[in-house]
């Protein structure tokens, strides 16, 4: 693998929160398991490497989660990174993949980070189709948007349009779907490249399986997601998925007082 060792990043997945589900709630079309459990863990992921800490996505703000109805809350994302040994501000960039409520509601905490998001998902969920679609206008945080807008205006918001490097050995890939601007984020590690889909694809069965997830902006839009996450990733065992309690099965425990809250992805 070409690259500077310095370049290269250690990956966590860090659940924040679960709640149970079924089937039908989380695949688009009629399934005949519809009725069967399936849980939803929530995540945020931080990449750590010699230079830089990058975290990506926020999570939800504790006060949200406290009305969603059946969600466990287990920990802020800053408490569980500081639990780790890693403090909000050394937090030099918060990738956001996109603006749902459940991937930027702690954004505010890190205030010595630049926002790195889609243009196109700015101006779609501040623009005046995101207003007229109700089936989606509940998934943002108008406060979460409101922070952002703040932010920019202290250049602190770095919009893309389209593939771009963060910083070495980490960049975003403009892929659509789930919303206009969804974004995964490519990782350098030295197991290999990374992928971490968010919610390009909440479960493996979507990717694996190539079945889109429930809430989407496009459905040509999420089948070429699936093939680009394959595209960047170095195989499917770096490919992580949004929302899948499977991660933490899949990928080691990163201390023993945290197993089954964080996972070392490589």
């Amino acid at each position: 693998m070409s690259g500077r060792a310095d370049d290269e990043f250690r990956v966590y997945a860090i659940r924040y929160a679960q709640r149970d589900g079924r089937r039908g709630q989380h695949f688009h079309g009629y399934d005949t398991r519809w009725d069967e459990p399936h849980p939803t863990a929530y995540y945020v992921w931080l990449a750590v490497s010699a230079n830089h800490t990058v975290l990506v996505d926020a999570g939800i703000h504790a006060d949200r989660a406290a009305g969603i109805e059946g969600l466990e809350y287990l920990a802020s994302p800053a408490r569980t990174m500081a639990e780790m040994g890693v403090a909000p501000e050394s937090v030099g960039h918060v990738v956001l993949t996109h603006l749902h409520y459940d991937h930027t509601g702690t954004a505010h905490e890190f205030e010595a980070a630049r926002y790195v998001l889609q243009r196109s998902e700015l101006d779609y969920w501040t623009g005046p189709w995101a207003e007229r679609i109700t089936r989606e206008r509940w998934l943002v945080s108008e406060s979460d948007l409101a922070h952002l807008r703040a932010a920019r205006k202290e250049a602190r918001v770095r919009l893309v349009d389209g593939d771009a490097a963060v910083v070495p050995g980490l960049s975003v890939h403009l892929v659509g779907g789930h919303t206009a601007g969804m974004q995964v984020v490519r990782v350098r590690t030295a197991q290999g490249h990374v992928v971490l889909a968010s919610d390009a694809s909440h479960f493996y069965e979507n990717i694996e399986d190539d079945r889109p997830f429930a809430i989407l902006h496009s459905m040509t839009g999420m089948y070429g997601a699936f093939d680009r996450i394959r595209e960047l990733s170095d195989g499917p065992d770096l490919v992580v998925a949004g929302h899948d309690p499977e991660v933490l099965d899949r990928f080691p425990p990163f201390s023993a007082p945290l197993a089954g809250r964080v996972a070392v992805i490589a």
